[in-house]
């Protein structure tokens, strides 16, 4: 199974033609075998004998039920089903195989992740099919990474829950498994914290005024002070993590701490370093205002934040941010000077590595794992924390080399926050180097100077979308797709890149994507 599984290869019989698909993301194999499979609606049934695939059936019938106009029969088994899902081990937890023939069509997976991938799969190869013929194959299948992420800002602007819910619709087409969720910033604070409500109650609205972060159409309310903004409740939390869970997505979080703390200062300006007041960020940049690291009350504050977010939360990891602090306030700071004192630390980087080592046992106790920028490196890096390298590639490589998991996210191959083209293009963060469909598919996230030992920290591929230019979800799915298509097949498919074949696959791949409702940025 393994050599097949790492073949990249399409292949048929010597007597049959090619095989044309366009599948998205690259199956690891197809293979042309048999005799294609007759649709009869009226028999058609679909069944499994192990309930742990029940969800993955349910979602396969409603597929078919749009497709064919009619409910199709759910069996109470596997036994006699045109559509048989069975369990067997595949050496990885979201490997399946897919195999359709004129008895029909057999799924076989070792979890529910794997059956729910097939679905995927399978949804894509009907889908131009004759609606009575679905064309003979044989497909193995595995992810090449295990985090295959995308990050949304909503702290600069906020998006609807229902806008949530469509994101993690199309990430589920792509087999993208990790929404990273950025809910606080200088802009906005985004989640409900009923310890805390002045989080939300102050942080979470900003001035209504025009400029880059609120632009005149923006809110509904006339603009003044503090009506800017949103949050999210927890029961819609919660409500959104059900919702990629059912689509095998798993939600980071990302609180961010000790920079990056503008609207919580707001809310709290006692745990700064300075006096007040503070307001939230009504324009985008590095502001010097932090969280103070010597005052034990932040640490309280943030041990209650992170505790509800535990709750909330049931992936493994949280997300606390650690980059862009400025340390211009704790080298004033009486009481930041007395921590570094009293807990024998060189200068201030090492004053941050302390801010988030304390911060990773707090989660550790809980189950948890910290994962951050890749600035948490600087002073020393928590021993089971887990690096996000987004300036360039220096620091994923340096956190393999020490032996922890790294994501790979660097900003001039991944950030969709950049324009895609040198011109006719929106507004973006950045107009020196385009990052186009082509540049993210050629991105290859296993640094060749890493040992076969370090590559196997290297657990993942995620790309970034920050908002301060991006202020209504038809313009997160603009700035997202195609994009994230390049993305998804560099994270699930085989290394081997062959950009021909993927650029047609991807002609007839957005044409999914506008039938499904999203909207793409037109191919070039």
């Amino acid at each position: 199974m393994a050599s097949t599984i790492e073949s990249p290869l399409v292949s048929s019989p010597s007597n049959a033609p090619a095989v044309v698909h366009t599948l998205l993301p690259r199956p690891a194999r197809i293979e042309l075998s048999g005799t294609d499979f007759q649709i009869d609606p009226a028999t058609l049934s679909i069944g499994t004998n192990d309930p742990a695939f029940s969800s993955a059936v349910r979602i396969l019938a409603r597929l078919l039920k749009q497709r064919f106009g009619r409910e199709i029969r759910v069996a109470p088994g596997a036994a006699g089903a045109s559509i048989r899902f069975q369990r067997a081990e595949l050496g990885h937890a979201e490997a399946y195989t897919l195999s359709i023939d004129v008895g029909g069509v057999v799924i076989t997976a070792g979890s529910a992740a794997g059956a729910f991938y097939a679905v995927q799969t399978l949804k894509q190869w009907i889908g131009a099919a004759d609606a009575g013929v679905w064309p003979a194959v044989k497909i193995e299948d595995r992810p090449r990474f295990r985090w295959r992420g995308l990050m949304l800002d909503v702290s600069r602007h906020l998006f609807s829950k229902a806008d949530i819910l469509r994101h993690l619709d199309a990430m589920a087409m792509h087999k993208l498994n990790v929404f990273h969720w950025h809910l606080t910033d200088d802009q906005g604070w985004r989640i409900e914290i009923r310890k805390h409500p002045k989080l939300t109650g102050i942080g979470a609205f900003r001035d209504g005024a025009d400029g880059v972060l609120c632009p005149s159409r923006q809110p509904p309310q006339p603009p003044g002070p503090g009506t800017y903004g949103g949050f999210f409740s927890q029961d819609d939390v919660r409500e959104i993590v059900a919702y990629a869970a059912e689509r095998h997505i798993t939600v980071v979080p990302e609180i961010e701490m000790p920079g990056h703390a503008s609207a919580a200062l707001a809310a709290y300006p006692e745990l700064a370093c300075a006096d007040g007041p503070f307001k939230p960020a009504t324009q985008m940049g590095i502001f010097k205002d932090v969280y103070c690291a010597g005052n034990d009350a932040v640490f309280a504050l943030l041990e209650d934040v992170l505790a509800e977010v535990v709750e909330l939360f049931p992936g493994t990891y949280i997300h606390v941010g650690g980059d862009e602090c400025p340390k211009d306030r704790w080298k004033t700071c009486p009481k930041c000077q007395a921590r570094i004192r009293a807990e024998g630390l060189a200068d201030e980087h090492e004053l941050q590595s302390y801010f988030i080592r304390r911060m990773e046992k707090f989660l550790a106790a809980r189950g948890k794992r910290l994962i951050g920028w890749d600035e948490i490196l600087e002073g020393g890096l928590p021993p089971d924390a887990t690096v996000m390298s987004w300036r360039g590639t220096v620091g994923g490589i340096a956190a393999a080399k020490a032996g922890h998991d790294v994501v790979m996210t660097p900003h001039y191959e991944v950030y969709f926050d950049y324009r895609q083209a040198d011109e006719g293009e929106p507004p973006a963060i950045r107009s020196d180097k385009p990052v186009t469909v082509q540049s993210v598919y050629h991105y290859e996230p296993v640094p060749a100077e890493l040992s076969a030992e370090q590559r196997r920290h290297i657990i993942g591929v995620q790309a970034n979308l920050w908002t301060e230019y991006v202020f209504d979800f038809d313009h997160v799915q603009y700035m997202t797709w195609p994009r994230a298509a390049a993305l998804a097949e560099i994270a699930w498919s085989p290394a081997e890149r062959d950009w021909p074949d993927f650029r047609r696959r991807l002609a007839a791949h957005v044409k999914r994507l506008a039938a499904a409702g999203v909207r793409c940025r037109p191919l070039d």
